[in-house]
Parts: structure tokens; sequence; C-alpha cells
């Protein structure tokens, strides 16, 4: 036996073991790099318009910038803050009072930093999860916490988020065996992808649910404040009994354009929150100091959030309009930078899609158009209002060359 091979045979079956790396089916998102690619390889002139991308076009503000300069020359920001400055936890509490009129939580114990919410999901299993529980996702949806609960022998439950049902899941179709088995319960409002948002009602709604089956609800509001048109922020914790049932993960990345940057905290149930502190204590050294003082001065500053969630509602008027147009149905979100798009049937020249995968690549290859595909619960494409733009002028450009290309195609729907 070679080295390699002696290699290739150790790999966990978690991550697909002998025959790690050697599968040859492609994952959607490696498909749409690729002919994102091949299409810019044949048309080097043509513009790529990516409405695929799920992050900020803007930087974080220059005071946000100038603050983590000013902090990151401080000797005593140096060095390791494992679970975080208790600044930065003082912040939260108060920002989620201002912002979301939620009171009463202890910034020592119901609070705690992670390095973006991506790690947050990606451990909270670790402290829940044993063989044969259960994690319940929703379809489509970001799928990180369900991940690690199979990598720890635990079963995924998805349930779909379908129009019929405003995209909530629909918590009773679950069976006795499976409410009696779950530990976990990831909701996501704003939602990404489908931009539904939450009502007090589904989260007292939830809360019921959690409470009368013995569930933790893990509340992801990464989108939470960038609603438009009177839609107010909603917190799961603003909800009485949530913070006995669950917690709530707030990131930085998209409410302040600050993706790069990793921060984000959990807060909530006192128990949770000293569970996640407990294993995220063993798998990371906490965020640069520096970082978290920057992150103090957005929360400080939520008027940031606003100017980037007027843009974003700018974007999408326009966008829905030229969708619908041209024969596209499609309802403006009242919240997040994504629009959830019903895939047309096919073109009058013959094309026929059979799936919002074949959909978005022929988007890619024949128009340039970049999205994000979705089989999960119907045949949708996602697109994203943070495309790259100068300013409002460039914005009307982009959306008005997206419309031309795509009114050539003539679709049938």
């Amino acid at each position: 036996m070679t080295l390699t091979s002696f290699i290739q045979n150790s790999f966990a079956e978690r991550i697909g073991g002998s025959k790690f790396g050697q599968e040859t089916v492609l994952y959607k998102f490696e498909k749409i790099k690729r002919a994102k690619r091949a299409a810019m390889g044949k048309n080097p002139a043509v513009e790529m318009i990516d409405l695929g991308v799920g992050e900020p076009d803007w930087m974080a503000e220059p005071e946000v910038a100038e603050v983590l300069y000013r902090e990151a020359q401080k000797p005593e920001n140096r060095g390791y803050t494992d679970n975080g400055l208790q600044e930065f936890k003082d912040a939260a509490a108060k920002y989620l009072e201002k912002v979301y009129g939620v009171a009463g939580i202890d910034s020592v114990t119901e609070i705690n930093h992670g390095i973006g919410s991506k790690p947050i999901l990606a451990l909270l299993p670790l402290a829940f999860i044993n063989p044969g529980d259960i994690a319940i996702m929703t379809v489509p949806g970001y799928p990180v916490l369900g991940t690690a609960t199979k990598a720890l022998n635990g079963e995924v439950v998805n349930l779909p988020l379908l129009p019929e049902n405003n995209f909530f899941p629909d918590l009773e179709s679950l069976t006795a065996d499976q409410r009696q088995r779950t530990k976990l319960l990831y909701i996501n409002y704003p939602n990404n992808p489908t931009g539904a948002t939450a009502t007090k009602e589904f989260y007292e709604k939830v809360v019921r649910f959690a409470r009368e089956n013995q569930i933790i609800v893990v509340a992801d509001a990464a989108y939470a404040t960038l609603t438009f048109d009177g839609e107010k922020p909603l917190s799961f914790l603003a909800v009485e009994g949530a913070k006995e049932v669950g917690v709530e993960l707030h990131s930085l990345s998209k409410s302040y354009n600050m993706t790069g940057w990793r921060l984000a905290f959990l807060c909530g149930n006192e128990l949770v929150v000293k569970g996640f502190a407990a294993v995220k204590d063993n798998n990371d050294s906490g965020q640069f100091a520096a970082i978290q003082k920057a992150g103090i001065y957005c929360l400080e500053h939520p008027e940031i959030t606003e100017k980037t969630a007027a843009k974003y509602s700018r974007r999408h008027n326009m966008l829905v309009a030229a969708l619908n147009s041209i024969g596209f149905s499609v309802k403006k979100p009242k919240g997040s930078f994504y629009l959830y798009v019903p895939i047309p049937k096919g073109t009058k020249s013959g094309h026929t899609f059979v799936s919002a995968e074949d959909f978005s690549e022929f988007l890619i290859t024949e128009k340039l158009i970049s999205s994000v595909p979705w089989d999960d619960a119907g045949h949708y494409v996602r697109l994203s209002v943070t495309f790259v733009a100068e300013n409002e002028t460039d914005e009307k450009r982009v959306i008005a060359e997206v419309k031309r290309r795509l009114a050539e195609m003539e679709f049938v729907f």
C-alpha cells in the first residue's frame, strides 16, 4: 500500500471516506462557477451580471474601518479574546433593545460572540446532538446546522417552504417519533432564499411547538434588519416565552456590509449560550479584539443598516418591475436582498427547462446572467440585488440590461 492510498483510505465517512475527492457528481455551486468561467471565456467582451452572489456589494463604512485601524494598533488588543469582549456583549444587549425592543437580555450569561454565524451554526450541534437525534431544517435553506448534525450521526428532517404556507414550515407534519427525537429546530427569517418575513403569530406558534415537544429553537436572524416598506425588524426573542426555548443569531455581515470581517453573536436561553460557549472554547480562541471594537461601533449606529436596506428596497423595486414586464410573476419581498423567482417552462424557440438548475445554467451560458437554482421545493432561482453598481444611475443601467437580455429569450410561462 502506497502512502497515497493509505491517506485516501483514512478519510472519515462523513466527508466521503475512501471515495473523498473522487466523486464525479458536481454540486450546483461548483457547476455555476464552471459555467461562469466558460461563458466569460467565450464572451470576454460581455459583462457578466452576477445576481447570484449572496454578499453585500458595499464595503463597511469608513468610520467602521477607522475604528479597526485605531484599535489594531493597541498592544492590549493583540491577544486571544476566547469567548469575547464583555464590551461587545454589552453593546449587543443594548442593540437588541434599541432595534428590536428585546429587553432583559443578560449580556454576561445570555450573549456570546462568534466568528460569523456559520461557525455558530456548525458548533451548536456539538453541544446537543447525540447519534439518532434529529435537527429540523427548512428547505430550501442554509444547510450548515444540518450538515454538522449529520457529521455527528444525527438525523436531519427537512420541511419544505412553500408559497401556499407563506414559506413557513409545516411543523404539524412531523410524526410523533420525529418530535420525540428532535433536539434542534432551525428557522431563518427574513428567509434565505425566499425573502419571506416572519410574523409574531408564526413565532408564537414556534414557541408553543418547542415548549410542548421540548425542542430547542435556533432562530437565524442574519437578515432581520434588512426590511422594507413598513416592515419592522422582528426578533424571535420579542415573543413571550421565546427565551425559555431558544436562541437567536445576529450577524454583522449583511446588516453592516462586513461579510469578510466575520463577527456575529448568539443570544437568548442561558443554558444554550453556555453550552455553545463550552464547545466554542475548544474550537477557536475568539475574534480579533479590534474587529469586536469595530462591531461595537456598528451596533451603536443602526442607521448604517437603514441606509443599506433602502438601497436593497430600491433595487428590488426595479428588478421586480423589470421581470414582471416580460412575463414573470414575482412579488417584492418584505426583507432580505433575495428575490425568489419561479422558473419559466421554456422558450418560444423550443428550449424546455426541466429544473431550476437547468434554467440557471441556461441564463449563464446564453445571457451571462448568474443566479442560484433551488429545486428543493419547486423550481426557483434566487436572484440577489447585491450586484455591483457604482450609483443609482448604474443600478438602473444594470437592471435595464438584465431586462433586455431576458426579453430576447421570449420565455414561455
